[in-house]
């Protein structure tokens, strides 16, 4: 098990580093210049504006900057913010918390729901349940977050009264964990509703493809009883392709949280990277860039730690 962790971490480093030269290529070479966003209005000489970019080292060729970067970077420092000037770490650390909170209350309540109703869609195929979990599913794969979040709000919040409509807590109130979870829950909810979609017709799919296997009907004619088979012997083969669809579920639930986070403004990270887009915050979007690298390389890391316990057969330290 650590040879096989050691030898994940030790691939991941070229991967990272050949995804932060692409971004930061890709990010240099889009239109429009930081310059123009820093200085707005107002009216400064060539002489000014050439030292601002001198002071930026935005003058410097580009592989230039980005061996400067990732020296940087070795050292612990992700640079400054040509916004506000402060540390991309410090205002990357502010935002991770909500961030990572609405990440984790979506897996978990994604997870807990679907699998389940998956699992009953299957066992009961064809009949008026496994119909109804397949239209809600398919409802919540249809949908885009921008338009589950605007109904969300406006039934929930504005016809209804039962959530506020955004924010992070209450303003003028102190710290409250009842306050904060009663914010989080409807955004939290409203991008589960599309995990749970996806979720519900993998577990189907995946549940119909075991329980049709011999040792199935093995178990079944041993006499066990038929949720004890179905609990024991067949979710737990089931889980693999769910275990594969959680390394996958991290990047897209950031991508989905960009959305989220500024319908509801929430303040995260994909508040902060809208920010940063928007005034070509080159420092901010390369820190949210490998932030984002890591999630998805650990996301993956933890599919196959899982797939170990989901099936022993699986021996992670004789992988090679």
């Amino acid at each position: 098990m650590h040879t096989f962790i050691f030898r994940r971490l030790l691939i991941s480093i070229p991967v990272i580093l050949l995804i932060t030269m692409i971004m930061y290529l890709i990010i240099n070479l889009a239109p429009g210049d930081p310059i123009d966003m820093l200085i707005g209005q107002q009216a400064l000489t060539p002489a000014e504006i050439d030292r601002i970019r001198i002071s930026l080292g935005l003058n410097e060729p580009i592989h230039q900057r980005y061996l400067k970067w990732l020296g940087q970077l070795v050292q612990g420092n992700l640079g400054f913010s040509y916004l506000d000037h402060q540390p991309v770490m410090d205002r990357m650390v502010e935002r991770l918390v909500p961030t990572f909170s609405l990440m984790l209350f979506v897996i978990l309540v994604s997870y807990a729901v679907a699998v389940p109703i998956g699992v009953i869609s299957a066992i009961r195929q064809y009949t008026g349940i496994d119909y109804l979990a397949t239209a809600l599913s398919f409802l919540g794969i249809s949908f885009p977050n921008f338009f589950s979040g605007l109904v969300g709000i406006y039934v929930f919040s504005l016809k209804l009264n039962w959530f506020p409509t955004g924010g992070l807590e209450t303003i003028g109130q102190g710290f409250s964990i009842m306050d904060r979870v009663h914010h989080l829950l409807l955004p939290g909810l409203v991008l589960a509703f599309r995990e749970m979609g996806v979720l519900v017709r993998y577990t189907r799919s995946s549940m119909l493809d075991v329980i049709r296997q011999d040792y199935v009907r093995t178990a079944r004619a041993g006499g066990l009883s038929e949720w004890v088979v179905i609990l024991h012997h067949a979710l737990r083969n089931a889980l693999l392709p769910l275990i594969t669809m959680l390394g996958l579920t991290i990047p897209r639930l950031f991508a989905g949280v960009v959305i989220i986070e500024q319908i509801f403004q929430w303040p995260g990270m994909g508040r902060l990277a809208i920010e940063a887009i928007l005034s070509r915050d080159y420092p901010v979007l390369m820190g949210l860039t490998l932030c984002t690298a890591v999630m998805v390389l650990v996301g993956n890391l933890l599919a196959d730690l899982l797939y170990g316990f989901a099936d022993p057969r699986i021996r992670l330290s004789g992988r090679r």
